[in-house]
């Protein structure tokens, strides 16, 4: 891997949807170069997907919370995961040691917004929850040092 590889990858993990004139344009390369060394990376498995990254707060989901879930009864399956993977509102879902089982980092639009979401992801999962309001993020998003 050299350093253009990971100039690519920097780049294309802080938007996927750059194009490869734009890729040639900030690693020096021509645009065929470029689309040469993005397929060998997808060849590899060090590119599986591209996505853009989206202002939360310019898609109008100004809260961001971390909610802590926990089964009500320890001896329930571990299923979760699962029940609430269809709620748009939960952005990602870990796995975690401690008191709780999971925690959801959660956008919404309003404190309203939030009260609702808990409701069901209680109803749906049969959880309790626990959760911290973000009040500000000094970053979030970076690209992995590749």
């Amino acid at each position: 891997m050299d350093d253009t590889n990971r100039k690519i990858l920097s780049s294309l993990a802080t938007d996927g949807r750059l194009s490869f004139t734009e890729l040639a344009r900030q690693t020096g390369l021509s645009v065929s170069a470029v689309q040469q060394r993005v397929r060998r990376l997808e060849e590899r498995g060090l590119i599986r997907g591209y996505s853009a990254i989206i202002d939360a707060q310019q898609a109008g989901l100004a809260l961001t919370a971390f909610v802590s879930i926990k089964p009500f009864d320890p001896a329930a399956p571990d299923d979760a995961p699962d029940r609430l993977a269809h709620l748009k509102a939960i952005e990602a879902c870990h796995s975690v040691a401690g008191d709780e089982n999971y925690i959801l980092k959660v956008r919404v639009a309003s404190p309203a917004a939030l009260e609702e979401l808990l409701q069901e992801i209680r109803a749906v999962a049969s959880v309790s929850t626990r959760t911290t309001v973000v009040l500000s993020t000094p970053y979030e998003g970076r690209p992995p040092d590749v």
